[in-house]
């Protein structure tokens, strides 16, 4: 088929050329004199995606996925009691994972369609008045349902059950993309991954740690070894890691800094939402709902509900077969139910009405009743309108 593959799936995301061409290069000595040049300026501008003074961050050459086992293992001990609210497939798997690695899991079922339940959570914390509770995590923005918690009111419920567990936040899909503030949200540790936001391939696990949390990292007696932050610790402040980076990673890393910071995060953030919001108005216009319920809805990703009748599996095998755009696939219990536009990192208004223009066709040609261009023409006016 002419042309490329359009990628609208919430990750990996679209890469700018300018940072594929920043990764394009020989490799190089990483014990050199002149690598922390690199990495040192990378460590520095990654406080200031996080938007953390007081914390530090780091870069692993791992996924997301391994940046949670960071958090967990570095922070906790054997056997600690960690609460999580289940609302997705990303929020499940994390809670999967704390069991495997031999955590206490306390997990609360929530809708698929909403997110962390800020009056239960506040609840649950205050009856824990011997505050067995060692951490919260909290799944900032559930890829899977298109659905995005408070973080700012769950450290509020934190500190209105007077509550000293650690605050763990998933922010794979929301840091760098939808607004997040480490230091004024009192998050300890938060998890990101490059091929979101960050807008690079997947690869890279980044995160930040409160003082509070590298306090606890210093007394944990966890069992690790290539995750280890102290290791980190000890090499980054030289300006160099524990083991072998991926230095067209960090090239890349570099040159996507310097866009996110030229654009400012404040106007990512306003992007972002304006792009989400003409897909949303796309979505009602095709008489369709989306999964995220209303005060929950993504504005790095949208999952639409297709009719009872009929299956989004056929719609994003359409799209992809006929059409070469790629979208999400629904996931676990949402699973044939909904299909996912992705509208994270490198997009614009023109992307985005590409993207709903394919999905028109697709929905269709699968037998979904919807007005031709009536959703090209909603998210159109809402961008004129907006630009």
């Amino acid at each position: 088929m002419a042309g490329r593959n359009h990628l609208f799936i919430p990750g990996p995301t679209n890469t700018p050329h300018e940072v594929l061409s920043a990764m394009h290069l020989p490799m190089e000595d990483h014990r050199s004199p002149i690598f922390p040049d690199l990495f040192k300026p990378i460590l520095a501008d990654l406080k200031k995606i996080f938007r953390t003074e007081t914390g530090q961050c780091f870069v692993f050459p791992a996924t997301g996925t391994a940046g949670w086992e960071v958090a967990l293992t570095n922070c906790l001990n054997p056997g600690d009691k960690v609460l999580i609210y289940r609302f997705g497939q990303f929020s499940h798997l994390w809670i999967e994972m704390a069991k495997r690695l031999g955590f206490t899991v306390e997990f609360h079922e929530v809708e698929w369609g909403k997110g962390i339940p800020l009056d239960d959570l506040e609840a649950r914390l205050k009856a824990d008045t011997g505050h067995e509770i060692k951490a919260v995590l909290a799944t900032h923005n559930e890829t899977s349902t298109g659905v995005t918690s408070d973080i700012g009111g769950v450290r509020k419920a934190l500190d209105a059950a007077n509550h000293p567990a650690l605050l763990f936040v998933d922010g794979v899909s929301s840091i760098a993309s939808i607004e997040f503030r480490h230091d004024d949200w009192g998050v300890d540790a938060a998890i990101s991954g490059s091929q979101k936001g960050f807008m690079l391939p997947a690869g890279a696990a980044i995160l930040a740690f409160s003082q509070k949390a590298l306090a606890a990292a210093s007394t944990s007696t966890y069992p690790r070894a290539f995750l280890s932050l102290q290791d980190q610790i000890n090499t980054n402040k030289d300006g160099y890691t524990p083991y072998t980076p991926s230095t067209p990673m960090l090239h890349g890393l570099r040159k996507s800094l310097e866009l996110l910071l030229a654009e400012g995060i404040d106007n990512i953030y306003a992007r972002h939402h304006r792009l989400a919001e003409g897909v949303r108005r796309a979505v009602a216009a095709w008489g369709l709902e989306i999964c995220a319920q209303p005060g929950f809805e993504s504005d790095t990703v949208t999952a639409i509900v297709v009719p009872a009748d009929k299956d989004a599996r056929e719609v994003i095998s359409i799209a992809f077969k006929k059409y070469n755009i790629s979208l999400g696939a629904g996931l676990s219990e949402v699973s044939g139910k909904v299909f996912r536009i992705g509208h994270i990192g490198d997009m614009n208004d023109v992307s985005l009405l590409g993207a709903i223009a394919g999905v028109e066709m697709a929905l269709l040609d699968s037998g979904i009743a919807i007005q031709p261009g009536s959703g090209v023409g909603a998210a159109l006016e809402y961008y004129r309108a907006t630009a």
